[in-house]
């Protein structure tokens, strides 16, 4: 289809490799003129393309591509699987439980069950292996989700069929017009047709921090991913897609090798996404200067503290608990010199028993005289034994076991289903998280620093008051009012020097407002010019922007915007903007009778004291409206000198409404502990009347709580200009406002505000911002809420979250989530660490007493599942409450595990610890259990399972104790507004029953009876009671010292952590299964002894062995038996 146009796709990707001066001599010289290729293109520089010629669209698509770049197909899930099943602690599960396979099906005694415990542990490998890469899978679905999301709201304004229509970037295409304003981000390549003012920040692309200007004479080159910084202009859309130079780079980034893609540890997800980004509209607008980089969130900091500390208890836990188990070995086999062994003489069931105590010092033991009156001679070596490795090695396995146990190693898990949860959920109350940990960090957020248009007011804009002809009138004033010219001058003023972007739309159902479009001071404008009887798109027509000779746009430093259109006796200069700056420029205006007249010194101040200031108290904007007629060209560059000697056509008062419900929001924030400060461009009285209407200012303060911009400039900087953090620090914490303020100021207070020290915390703050310079101080806050109506792309792509309403009750609902998502992980902790404390303790308890740890490994499996993965599911995904706006926020110094965190921890610890030392030394008595079935380690046992199940049971119950971590006694409040808490309880306890009841070997359980049963759970049921007892005992208790994850850590700390927190514990679920693999291989030797030892024949052969005074042979089945006997 290329031959349709003439000019070909790859002529276009040629020219859009020129820069510069470059470009635009190759465009002279080789297609006459911008022009030629707008005619080369069949479009059209004023009317655009044909939106109703369908086959015209398909023909570009084919010809030249559509504006979007397809992602990376997505990693299939057998491939994730394949990739998790790389991990080498889990090739090793594989090779361990092979070899149990092979053992138990060739050298037990009853190969139809042997196999039994090695396809557990496969099985267990498996079900590691899918749980892995579906949560990689579910990662990767909801990061392109997210994406997909920006990539389909990002739009930008075309002409099409002669009129600017907002269409999706994807579906831009060559030949499109497209209208470029402050703030854009340019989606596709292009070429400058006209403008005014255009600034482009090009860093993305070429790393040049310095704003590029753009004109038809000197640089027309516009490429894709840059940013509009300033000004505004039409282009014609060359290249699209992969084609364009931000798509070039794309493809040259995606077609890396795949293993230097993976070999970056710390490569984001999001990273290969950016330059894509760029073309679809949502590319990331990046300084050349790296940025600092945020300092790590509260949770974050506070986890990896906690994380640190953990390790420490579990590494001395470990080691004491090989420390007692070897020096309790050495005892028993070097220490003493005499060793108890039990001998066997007779034949059959003659046999008789004797206890040999006497042992000489070289270790033999000599004509020891047996109550059948024989005699047998046999050696015991007290010295060292190859076999005694083993058991050393199990110590050393049973150390590690502890050291497993008492690591955390659900909490990242934890976290991450907190935060996606609460991503998700944030996502209905207008919060679109574009940056995981903002979600927390918003919840310890101390200060808001907000703006006002949009974000405390409707941003539904319209004309309440107006001044004309030395009048104030308080509505709409007549046609007979004004006189004839005065209508045609501030209609053509006001419809000419304003973004052709900005439009109201008549409703298409009656009694409905219109609908504003663009700026919204603009859209009311236009507005009263229409209710003023005029159409201002007929005015715009007679003057389209073509017709523009020099237009000065508006920006924070002017406060105005200015148009200049060419008359036949000079120029005519529109101007609008502030009122005090603009009024300050005039020294005429339109008098009563329509003419001009002098504006001397006691006429403005009575303007200002009577209009600008009265509108003002009014909580209106104030704008003021002149024009100036020139008949010599003036110097364009002296911007001062050609925007003064003004005339005066009107003063207008803009009301802006309070949104209704934003009062009782700020009310919530100042009881969360939260101050907000308002940020705002309005004149020091406006401010003053709306921050009093939304309750951030109280009628009688005032004073040192509201400053205008220069004012605060000049507090906070030395005689040198240079920023001054002690100056700053008398100013901020009393400011409440800050009107006509510049983004510098805005950046100024955000970035004082962090790095003071007058708090005893460091103070955490969000701000908001909606313009492309707010952008500094999205970045440099805790948390950046760009808005996601009025805001530009700038701005939002700078931003941690964006408000899709632009309404400030969002950012308080944010903040609530935030502290729902510290809460949730809060009480994951606190049922985690009591778990591990209790299975720690109980580890040890049993390595000592007995060798081995009472909850065998396929058991501990399923105990880990429920702290991991259910546990956080249940907990992470509690609903927010109001009461979490009740309290203050936690701060960066306050431990992580509170007093009555800790309090509740080793109260519940207390409880489950006396139950399970009470089964475990006291359960054959208590649920009247032959000694066989105590004793009997060959087979799963009732008092095994029964103390397995009364531990299980105790964690459920708990988990309903876990749900409040404040102290609170109702821990059932609220419990079926979560669904998913009442659906792991219930599927737990469930999956619990049917393990006990039908588990069996696999699962080292046997089948309990109702008694037993009703014991179990009535001692998991006990948590509860139990729970209102530990709630009674005051937090005091605890001493104040007992603090955890709160401390301050060093930088070569954190990086230290932040390896341990990605990726050393994400590994430890895989670790526990091979050390419990391990230590089952080391018990196989024993256990298969063991059942030779008790087998009928075995015993006969021993008989047999002694009679013979066979040392060699007694001695082997001697050291044998011992090593049985030990165990036991």
């Amino acid at each position: 289809m290329a031959d349709k146009y003439n000019i070909t796709l790859s002529e276009l990707t040629e020219l859009m490799e020129n820069r510069a001066m470059d470009g635009k001599n190759r465009i002279e010289e080789k297609y006459g003129g911008i022009s030629k290729i707008v005619d080369l293109l069949k479009s059209d520089a004023t009317d655009g393309l044909d939106a109703n010629n369908t086959a015209d669209l398909e023909n570009r698509v084919e010809a030249f591509g559509r504006n979007f770049i397809p992602p990376k197909p997505p990693k299939s899930f057998f491939v994730l699987m394949w990739e998790a099943a790389q991990d080498v602690t889990l090739i090793i599960l594989v090779v361990a439980a092979v070899i149990s396979i092979v053992l138990g099906l060739t050298v037990e005694n009853d190969p139809e069950t042997g196999w039994i415990e090695g396809a557990a542990i496969l099985i267990s490998v498996v079900l590691v292996i899918v749980v892995t890469a579906g949560n990689d899978w579910s990662k990767e679905r909801q990061f392109r989700s997210l994406q997909n999301k920006l990539d389909d709201d990002a739009t930008i304004s075309v002409i099409r069929n002669s009129e600017s229509v907002k269409i999706f970037t994807k579906d831009i295409l060559v030949g499109d017009i497209l209208q470029l304003g402050y703030g854009d981000i340019l989606p596709a390549d292009g070429i400058y047709l006209t403008g005014n003012d255009l600034s482009i920040d090009e860093s993305t692309l070429t790393g040049e921090t310095d704003h590029i200007k753009k004109s038809v004479e000197k640089d027309p080159m516009l490429l894709s991913g840059t940013s509009v910084m300033e000004g505004s202009c039409k282009m014609i859309v060359t290249a699209v897609g992969p084609n364009s130079q931000a798509g070039i780079i794309v493809q040259l980034i995606e077609g890396r090798d795949e293993d230097e893609d993976e070999s970056d540890d710390d490569q984001k997800p999001g990273d290969e996404e950016e330059g894509r980004q760029m073309v679809n509209g949502t590319g990331k607008h990046k300084p050349v200067k790296p940025a600092n980089k945020k300092e790590k969130s509260v949770l974050q900091g506070k986890l990896t503290r906690l994380a640190i500390q953990i390790g420490y208890f579990g590494t001395v836990a470990a080691v004491l608990t090989i420390l007692v188990l070897i020096i309790k070995f050495c005892v028993s086999k070097f220490m003493f010199g005499e060793h108890q062994c039990k001998l066997t003489a007779g034949e059959g069931n003659n046999a008789t028993v004797e206890w040999v105590h006497s042992v000489h010092e070289e270790g033999h033991c000599n004509n020891t005289l047996l109550t059948d009156g024989g005699s047998v001679e046999w050696t015991i070596y007290k010295g060292w034994q190859s076999e005694y490795i083993k058991e050393l090695l199990e110590f050393f396995i049973i150390g590690v076991t502890v050291l497993v146990v008492a690591v955390p190693e659900g909490l990242p898990l934890a976290v991450t289903i907190s935060l996606a949860y609460s991503v998700r959920k944030m996502m209905r109350d207008n919060n679109l998280v574009r940056h995981l940990d903002a979600c927390e960090t918003m919840g310890n957020a101390t200060a808001i620093c907000s703006d006002k248009t949009g974000t405390l007011t409707t941003n539904r804009m319209s004309v309440v008051q107006s001044f004309f002809m030395g009048k104030l009138v308080k509505h709409v004033p007549s046609r007979d009012m004004l006189t004839p010219g005065v209508v045609d001058l501030f209609s053509n003023s006001v419809s000419v020097n304003s973004s052709y972007s900005s439009n109201v739309i008549k409703s298409e159902e009656p009694g409905q407002l219109p609908k504003h479009l663009g700026n919204k001071t603009e859209c009311a404008l236009l507005q009263f010019v229409g209710e003023l009887g005029e159409d201002y798109e007929a005015i715009r027509k007679q003057n389209t922007e073509e017709s523009f000779y020099k237009v000065y746009t508006f920006n924070s430093k002017r406060k105005c915007m200015a148009t200049v259109l060419k008359t036949e006796s000079g120029f005519r200069i529109f101007v609008k903007g502030a009122a005090e700056v603009v009024l300050g420029r005039c020294d005429h205006i339109i008098g009563e009778d329509g003419g001009s007249v002098a504006l001397t010194a006691k006429t403005y101040d009575r303007l200002v004291e009577e209009i600008i200031e009265s509108m003002a108290n009014d909580a209106l904007r104030t704008i003021c409206v002149a024009y100036k007629d020139v008949t010599e060209e003036p110097d364009w560059d002296d911007e001062d000198g050609t925007l003064k000697n003004l005339t005066c056509i009107s003063i207008v008062g803009i009301e802006d409404p309070v949104r209704p419900e934003v009062p009782d929001a700020i009310v919530s924030c100042q009881n969360a502990g939260v101050t907000i400060r308002m940020v705002t461009g309005d004149n020091l009285i406006t401010a003053r009347s709306i921050a009093r209407k939304c309750g951030i200012l109280t009628t009688e303060q005032d004073g040192g709580n509201i400053l205008e911009g220069k004012t605060f400039h000049k507090l906070v900087h030395d005689d040198n200009g240079a920023f001054n953090q002690d100056k700053f620090d008398l100013v901020w914490p009393s400011l409440r406002v800050l009107a006509r303020s510049s983004p510098s100021d805005k950046y100024v207070l955000v970035t004082g505000i962090i790095n003071s020290k007058l708090s005893k915390n460091r103070e955490v703050v969000a701000v908001t911002g909606d313009g492309t310079n707010d952008a500094p101080a999205l970045k440099a806050a805790d948390v950046g809420f760009a808005m996601g109506i009025a805001g530009t792309d700038v701005a939002k792509n700078a931003s941690d979250i964006i408000l899709t309403d632009d309404n400030f009750t969002s950012i308080v609902k944010a903040c609530m989530w935030g502290r729902n998502v510290y809460d949730s992980i809060s009480k994951f902790l606190q049922f985690q660490l009591t778990v591990n404390v209790v299975a720690v303790c109980l580890c040890f308890i049993g390595s000592c007493a007995h060798g081995a740890s009472p909850l065998r490994a396929v058991p501990m499996l399923w105990v880990n599942l429920i702290m991991d993965t259910f546990a956080s599911l249940a907990l992470a995904t509690e609903p927010p409450t109001a009461d979490l706006l009740n309290r203050k926020p936690y701060g960066r110094t306050k431990p992580l595990i509170s007093r009555t965190m800790l309090k509740n921890i080793i109260g519940h610890s207390v409880y489950q610890m006396v139950v399970m030392l009470v089964i475990l030394f006291y359960g054959d008595t208590l649920f009247k259990l032959d000694k066989a079935s105590y004793e009997d380690k060959d087979k799963p046992t009732v008092h095994g399972t029964i103390l397995f199940n009364a531990f299980v049971w105790m964690q459920i119950f708990n988990e309903v104790n876990s749900r409040k971590c404040h102290g609170e006694r109702n821990v059932i409040k609220g419990i079926f507004n979560n669904y998913i808490f009442v659906g792991v309880i219930l599927g737990t306890s469930l999956a619990q029953v049917i393990l006990i009841q039908f588990g069996g070997y696999a699962f080292s359980t046997t089948g309990l009876n109702w008694y037993q049963w009703l014991i179990c759970v009535a001692i998991g049921a006990g948590e509860l009671i139990w729970g209102q007892v530990v709630a009674t005992v005051p937090k005091t208790i605890i001493p104040s010292g007992m603090r955890l994850g709160t401390q301050p850590f060093t930088q070569e700390e954190a990086t230290q952590a932040r390896m341990l927190w990605m990726r050393s514990l994400k590994r430890v679920q895989h670790q526990i299964r091979v050390a419990n693999a391990f230590k089952r291989a080391g018990h196989e030797r024993h256990r298969r002894l063991s059942l030779l030892a008790e087998d009928g024949e075995g015993g006969r052969k021993m008989s047999a062995n002694f009679k013979k005074n066979s040392n060699n042979n007694s001695t082997d089945h001697i050291s044998d038996t011992k090593v049985v006997d030990s165990d036991v």
